[in-house]
């Protein structure tokens, strides 16, 4: 997990939120500067404030799979909006293999 600090770059969540990195940051341990990608999904999808309450209301120890799990759906709704991750297990996608070769 990254850590902010004054002396490191802000995480993503404040990079993006375009705001100060305070230590006790609740988004630095889940969104590295480096993945700013996984924070900007996350906050269109769900928005930032919703996260906040989110990981507050969870214990310490649970907001890693939490963040995961958001982090996941999140990037799946930007793919694919209508249907998320569920679209992926609905509709796989078909194989040359098994497409029919004409007739």
């Amino acid at each position: 997990m990254a850590s902010s600090s004054s002396y490191n770059s802000p995480c993503a969540a404040c990079k993006f939120l375009r705001r100060k990195c305070l230590p006790g940051c609740i988004f630095a341990p889940y969104f590295p500067p480096e993945e700013p990608q996984k924070f900007a999904n996350v906050h269109k999808i769900f928005g930032a404030s919703n996260v906040t309450k989110l990981l507050n209301e969870l214990l310490p120890h649970q907001r890693e799979d939490a963040v995961n799990s958001l982090a996941y759906e999140a990037e799946a709704r930007v793919r694919d909006p209508v249907y998320g991750c569920v679209g992926c297990h609905l509709f796989p996608p078909e194989t040359s293999s098994e497409a029919p070769k004409g007739t």
